[in-house]
């Protein structure tokens, strides 16, 4: 289940922006614009889904639902070649898709305590197979060479449509009636009160302000690198010919970093390793910014091998420490915050806000990526700047013990 989950993501996400642009000829106002509807996705429709699977439909068929219709979806989006009609489509798509995130999640827990196993233990080894089917997922794509073409939205919808008749032969996972899940706690809303503290509101802004600076890399990563083929010197370099295999460090990356955390929230605190993200985006996009698949190419590589920090110290780490700064009343809440916050306003934020710069310096439909990649290096670097100074948390080094 997870396997395919994140099969159906990694199938398109860091490969379509490329299509849309080198195929479609998309403006990347317009592409920026088409990744910000998981944003928009992520605002509503976790929260929507999440109570009627608590009331009234169980999880694993209503997973099964989602992908079945996110495998319509994926079909029709596979036959577009206008903005409007492809970004209307693909905002239906990620509301059917956004919501199954967490519905695995459910349907995991379900099963591994319905068979008496220990969820803290034996979920992690199932949950890292999510990543391994998206990493699959785009080596796919890349191989069959169809990265720039509609086909890997055909491979998306084959891969729901297995997931979602699969849906429905996994454990039942019923409506907990006595669980009665509030509009507000189911949207994160209950949890506005943490605004009221300074810290939590400065550490819920800056989530924020990382969710965009996720998006960006996601949204034009593959554009970046398909922009080398136009140079002779480049056209035939590894980078250029596979370049979701190229993207793919990134995921491999975030596995590793993922098992360094519990140390790091440990000796470190949240501070300093919010920080260590901050100013792994730095490093990120500076060195998109002066790496190319020729003789930059390690460059390239370190940006990807980086990107498992900027991600993992931001969004796990993150997720933690909403749960260590909350009471039990709120907790699920102050996640669902937390997730809005990053996937939902964050996102929707550096899709538009990237596809501006992008817009920006392109000229004649070639883009000067290195200055667009200064300008999110920039960004990054002001918000880690600003983090430092006015976030004030003092580290207690057995806070985390647990988790380590």
């Amino acid at each position: 289940m997870n396997f395919l989950q994140f099969f159906i993501w990694g199938s398109w996400l860091i490969s379509l922006g490329g299509y849309m642009g080198a195929s479609l000829h998309f403006e990347g106002g317009q592409i920026g614009k088409i990744f910000a509807t998981m944003g928009i996705a992520s605002l509503f429709m976790p929260g929507l889904l999440g109570i009627i699977a608590d009331r009234w439909i169980n999880a694993e068929r209503l997973l099964g639902v989602c992908h079945l219709l996110g495998a319509a979806l994926l079909w029709y989006a596979s036959t577009l070649t206008t903005y409007q009609p492809m970004y209307w489509i693909m905002l239906l798509n990620m509301m059917v898709y956004m919501p199954t995130l967490a519905l695995t999640n459910a349907v995991s827990y379900n099963a591994l305590e319905k068979f008496h196993l220990d969820i803290v233990k034996d979920f992690p080894p199932i949950r890292v197979w999510g990543t391994v089917g998206f990493i699959c997922a785009m080596w796919a794509v890349d191989l069959s060479g169809i990265a720039r073409s509609p086909m890997q939205l055909y491979v998306g919808a084959a891969a729901a449509l297995l997931l979602g008749i699969y849906a429905f032969t996994l454990p039942a996972c019923p409506p907990t009636k006595s669980q009665k899940k509030t509009l507000l706690s189911a949207f994160g809303l209950d949890a506005l009160v943490l605004f009221k503290q300074k810290k939590m509101a400065i550490f819920f802004l800056f989530s924020m302000l990382l969710g965009a600076a996720l998006q960006i890399t996601n949204t034009f990563g593959g554009s970046f690198l398909d922009s080398f083929k136009s140079i002779p010197q480049y056209e035939h370099s590894f980078g250029v010919e596979h370049p979701n295999i190229l993207l793919s460090i990134s995921q491999m990356s975030e596995t590793l970093f993922i098992l360094a955390i519990p140390f790091f929230l440990k000796r470190f605190g949240i501070k300093q390793v919010m920080l260590m993200s901050m100013f792994a985006w730095v490093l990120r996009f500076g060195l998109f910014g002066i790496g190319n698949p020729g003789n930059g190419l390690i460059l390239l590589i370190l940006s990807m091998i980086v990107y498992g920090m900027a991600f993992d110290f931001f969004n796990i780490s993150g997720s933690l420490f909403v749960e260590k700064e909350t009471t039990p009343s709120i907790r699920a809440s102050a996640q669902g915050l937390f997730m809005i916050m990053t996937n939902g306003l964050g996102a929707i934020i550096g899709g538009n806000a990237s596809g501006w710069v992008v817009d920006y310096f392109t000229t004649d439909h070639v883009t000067d990526w290195p200055a667009a990649w200064f300008v999110f290096a920039g960004y990054a670097l002001a918000i880690g700047i600003i983090f430092a100074l006015v976030f004030k948390y003092k580290h207690n080094p057995r806070e985390f013990e647990q988790e380590a």
